[in-house]
């Protein structure tokens, strides 16, 4: 590990520079690599040595971008991909063979539900889901095919929180792999590996990138799972690109500064939506209010930069906020510059039942807000006259 505090770990952890001796990586746009003679051709595609031959398996850029998040998060080694949901796809589908199980809270991205109950059954791999506000429920559903135990913390879209250092504990009892999705968090504000995650994913989409700018995402933990990932991945394709990597790595150099920036806002929004007439329930990490507040504190630095807002008069009353708002966005994106509000019961969590959404603390006017880096007054101005009307 290294002594240089985060902030300077994202800015100055670049590739050694080329011959041109570039302040900034430059940008390697090529699909392969050349050798001096067959040996060395040999030798590379034997793994005796290791260098970049072809960047669907590798290319300097992608290196570069995985070996900050391995800095950041604490881990062994890394892999990126082309989207957040690659790398959730490849990590379970390099680690599990058929006849395995999942143990996972019921509170997760909806296309990773939808991996989970469409797709792994057809390769008998099942899931079992527990209820984030409800952790007891998890050691009974581990049986003997049992091998992940998998969680987002906080959740998408109802910013949940549940104890990484508990389930860190339950997989460690029964032998399992704690994998966990850190997006909404980022290595900035939490780190699950210290709490005994195995494995850590990130849609660097988000947040990591911070602008809406490119796709991407990125698994980090430890170097022998990680392996098993990247040999996965090198067959099946779905590398990073050079370019986005290349994006992604300069955006991590200020992730620091505007993560600090997206919380501060975050937390000012949220305490002005919990006194607000037209609001029924707000549900931020770092309000008090918030019914797992003290495990918040206990695991994360700050807040992040998503509220859960349940609007008085439920669906319509939603939809006529999201009709009204003037500045704030309406897209499926989070962790913009750009404020953000998002209808999850008819957009990313649609493909749920209502049976399903309201297992996961879906309701019908559960608004999520992404806030950005606006001026928070202007935020606060625009979600208010949106509200009353």
């Amino acid at each position: 590990m290294s002594d240089k505090n985060f902030e300077t770990e994202a800015i100055r952890n670049q590739m050694k520079r080329s011959q041109f001796q570039e302040h900034s990586t430059p940008l390697y746009l090529t699909s392969s690599f050349v050798f001096e003679d067959a040996e060395e051709m040999r030798a590379a595609f034997s793994e005796e040595n290791e260098r970049n031959i072809y960047s669907r398996f590798s290319n300097p850029n992608m290196t570069e971008f995985t070996d900050k998040v391995v800095q950041m998060e604490g881990a062994e080694a890394g892999y990126a991909f082309a989207t957040g949901m690659a790398a959730v796809f490849s990590t379970f589908a390099a680690l599990l063979s058929s006849g395995d199980h999942i143990v996972s809270a019921r509170s997760v991205f909806g296309s990773t539900h939808t991996l989970f109950t469409k797709y792994f059954p057809k390769w008998h791999i099942e899931t079992s889901y527990f209820d984030i506000n409800n952790p007891e429920e998890i050691e009974p559903l581990i049986t003997p095919s049992t091998k992940i135990l998998y969680a987002e913390s906080p959740t998408n879209p109802g910013v949940d929180i549940i104890d990484l250092e508990l389930l860190g504990n339950i997989a460690k009892k029964y032998n399992l792999l704690l994998v966990i999705d850190n997006c909404f968090a980022t290595p900035y504000i939490q780190q699950p590996i210290k709490f005994g995650a195995d494995l850590v994913i990130h849609s660097a989409t988000k947040l990591m990138d911070g602008q809406g700018r490119v796709l991407g995402g990125v698994v980090v933990g430890k170097s022998e799972l990680v392996r098993e990932i990247y040999l996965f991945s090198r067959n099946t394709g779905p590398a990073l690109s050079p370019f986005n990597a290349w994006v992604l790595s300069k955006s991590l150099e200020t992730l620091a500064v505007r993560v600090e920036k997206h919380c501060e806002n975050a937390l000012k929004v949220a305490e002005f939506l919990e006194s607000h007439e037209k609001i029924e329930k707000v549900k931020y990490p770092f309000l008090v209010s918030h019914p797992q507040y003290e495990i918040a504190k206990k695991q994360m630095k700050l807040g992040g930069n998503i509220i859960a807002v349940e609007v008085k008069g439920g669906l319509e009353a939603g939809r006529d906020f999201l009709n009204a708002l003037k500045m704030c966005s309406l897209s499926a994106n989070l962790g913009d510059t750009r404020t953000i509000v998002t209808h999850p019961a008819s957009t990313t969590h649609s493909k749920l039942s209502s049976e399903e959404q309201l297992a996961a603390g879906i309701t019908p006017g559960l608004v999520r807000i992404s806030v950005g880096l606006e001026h928070v007054a202007d935020i606060i101005q625009d979600i208010n006259e949106a509200l009353m009307g």
